[in-house]
């Protein structure tokens, strides 16, 4: 990938007084590229390390400990001092193969801490802060030395404790149904056990997330509030033992980030936990595929079809040759074909040991298929579902891999549905352990799914994922991920997705990478008794407002074959771009999304609201000055409402330039979406 960077000169800068023995410096400071945020590490009297951030001079977060607790070592939260302190800053500009937008600026100032124990072994680790003008990340490194040549940690001792008030977007960690649940909007203070990223919104809008990054070799953190507005780090737990991480050392753990900014939007474009995952180690990933898909999916979630087999069988030959027809004849790059291989009949949920990832229902022919859809310039996308039965993947993982590589099927969606808690993964003396779908086996066991698929040229959409934390710089095979509760709650949910589930998913979830929420569906009767919960408008904004380089058509082919109007955007829209701005937009209530197609001139915007009608003023200074423009708009009708009158859309085209301003008319749980061609 081209990187333009500064000189090596202006990279790094000398290294910062480095304490004596004598006299140890009490704090430890640094502030970002622009003095935007600061940061500031001290120890008080116990010998107990503390960090707090401030932004243009006004506290964030405030004084927060800092620790590691060990199953089998004392832990290191007192009797520690500041050794030794440098600093260093960075600058590069770097392209990302797919994404948001093309180019990413990583432009840091970096603060390395060690801390060192005052009596005893003398112990020391390192506390790494990258600070940038959007946010910041931290982390702990430990060198390999006696008494810690292996980590054993029981918890973190990490708190992020807020300086203020705020209101917070957040989801419960440690339930049954893992990411998938709508979020909660609280006072902070009412905050109990959080997964991440939290969002949260001071009083006079300063917006706050906290995530973390690169999370490799280590279980996920979530957060829970302790008390008032301090919130701590709490490990997902391991598999049937006391500690939740076990490493050896040299080791870094993943990057705590936390990204602050005045507008909600500037979360959205922010890149901060992309710059704190390592470039990428792949090299060419052209073979790397965005695109738009059709499946054989929805018609399961409906009941007019089974993943098992018996004549509802969903993936058999004719149904299958169906899909690649209609994906060739409207621009589609792949069928996605669930329920394909054996192991769907009987109790599958949860279970996972009778699945075989190379063995196909007799109604069903990969190779004819995949060949089939290859002269008709589509491709099949895989799919792997495991019931949360990783081990038992993994006995078959090299096989499955070869056998979509020979065929010619370049993606796959993974899948682990099982209740959190009951994933099955291999222990160290070959027995099978249960794991919850965040601790470390299963962080290491998807890391083992993404680098065999990228020995294969393959990219991997998981289900019932790991949370995304920016691995797809590292790793750009790793294309999308679940995640969150997406469409098929609408399709049969108690409740199904609510009109403002949308709008928290964009300064939620979505903050931590791309999603496969399957948008797109015109059959607004569902198995749910609220239906789809959105208009047709909405339902096509989504492909601009929710980010995924793989995106879903989900709906029946019936429901587009009937409609070939609306349908038309869905055709028209990319998946993959060059800018992304976010030109309004407030947590859980609207947003405002404008893109422009890579290595083109065309933008799209999409525009969603919840259940409250809007009228949005939204200057287009995002387009190229001097030119003129076909906006072809796909708006909400004057009787248009989530409640009813869903399908009522006006399509209509006006000239427009950057000089204008559309007036965006949003009805109840409805959307705008247009096209912008340049002339």
């Amino acid at each position: 990938m081209p990187i333009r960077s500064l000189p090596a000169a202006l990279l790094l800068c000398a290294t910062a007084a480095t304490a004596s023995a004598a006299a140890p410096p009490s704090k430890a400071q640094a502030c970002s590229p622009g003095n935007v945020l600061c940061v500031e590490l001290g120890t008080d009297n116990d010998g107990r390390p503390s960090y707090a951030v401030l932004r243009e001079g006004r506290a964030v977060i405030a004084p927060s400990r800092l620790g590691m607790l060990f199953t089998d070592v004392p832990k290191f939260e007192r009797n520690l001092e500041i050794a030794a302190q440098r600093q260093r800053r960075f600058d590069e500009t770097w392209e990302q193969p797919w994404g948001e937008r093309r180019e990413i600026r990583n432009h840091y100032n970096e603060l390395t801490v060690t801390l060192r124990e005052r009596s005893g072994p003398r112990r020391d680790f390192d506390v790494v802060f990258r600070l940038y003008d959007d946010g910041l990340g931290f982390r702990y490194a430990f060198r390999d030395q006696p008494g810690l040549a292996h980590l054993n940690i029981a918890e973190e001792l990490t708190e992020f404790t807020l300086a203020e008030d705020a209101t917070a977007w957040w989801i419960p960690a440690f339930e049954w149904n893992r990411e998938e649940y709508l979020y909660n909007t609280t006072p902070l203070q009412q905050v109990g056990d959080a997964q991440t990223p939290i969002t949260l919104r001071t009083g006079d809008g300063l917006h706050v997330s906290i995530h973390e990054a690169a999370l490799v070799d280590y279980s996920g953190m979530n957060l829970t509030r302790v008390e008032g507005r301090r919130l701590k780090a709490a490990l997902t737990p391991g598999s049937g033992t006391s500690a939740k991480v076990s490493v050896a050392t040299p080791f870094s753990t993943p990057w705590r980030t936390l990204q602050v900014a005045p507008r909600a939007g500037d979360l959205v474009e922010s890149s901060l936990i992309l710059n704190l995952n390592e470039p990428n180690r792949l090299g060419d990933v052209s073979w790397v595929k965005p695109m738009k898909y059709v499946g054989v999916w929805w018609e399961m979630h409906l009941e007019r079809k089974t993943w098992a087999s018996g004549e509802k069988h969903g993936a058999t030959n004719d149904n299958v040759r169906r899909h690649i027809d209609f994906a060739a004849e409207h621009g589609f790059g792949g069928v996605l074909v669930e329920g394909w291989n054996l192991g769907w009949d009987g109790d599958w949920f949860g279970n996972g040991g009778e699945f075989s990832f190379t063995r196909a229902y007799p109604d069903f022919d990969l190779e004819a298929l995949a060949a089939y859809a290859r002269d008709r310039g589509v491709v099949l996308i895989g799919h792997h579902e495991t019931s949360g039965h990783a081990a038992h993947y993994e006995t078959q993982l090299a096989d499955a891999f070869d056998l979509y590589r020979r065929v010619g099927i370049p993606a796959v969606k993974t899948g682990y549905v099982a209740d959190a808690g009951q994933a099955k993964v291999r222990a160290a003396d070959g027995t099978i352990a249960y794991g919850w779908h965040e601790g470390q086996d299963m962080v290491n066991h998807h890391q083992r799914v993404i680098a065999e698929a990228a020995k294969r040229h393959i990219a991997v959409n998981p289900h019932e994922p790991v949370k995304d934390t920016g691995l797809r710089r590292t790793w750009p095979n790793a294309i999308t991920r679940e995640g969150a509760r997406g469409m098929e709650f609408s399709a049969w949910g108690q409740p199904g997705n609510p009109p403002g589930h949308e709008a928290n998913l964009v300064f939620t979830r979505l903050l931590a990478g791309p999603m496969d929420y399957t948008p797109g569906i015109f059959g607004m009767q569902t198995r749910s008794p609220g239906g789809i919960q959105t208009t047709w408008a909405k339902q096509l904004a989504l492909y601009v407002v929710v980010y995924s380089p793989l995106q879903m058509a989900a709906d029946l082919l019936d429901n587009y074959e009937a409609n070939p109007a609306p349908f038309q955007f869905i055709k028209d829209v990319p998946v993959d771009w060059e800018t992304t701005r976010v030109l309004n937009g407030e947590v859980g209530d609207f947003v405002t999304i404008a893109r422009r197609e890579r290595g083109g001139d065309d933008w799209y915007l999409g525009a969603v609201t919840d259940e409250h009608p809007r009228t949005l003023e939204v200057p287009l200074d995002f387009l190229e000055r001097g030119r003129q423009y076909s906006a072809q708009i796909y708006r909400d009708g004057d009787a248009a409402d989530y409640r009813s009158h869903r399908e009522d859309i006006v399509i209509e085209t006006r000239e427009v330039s950057a000089t204008d301003t559309l007036r965006l008319h949003l009805a109840p749980g409805g959307g705008q979406a247009i096209r912008f061609s340049a002339h």
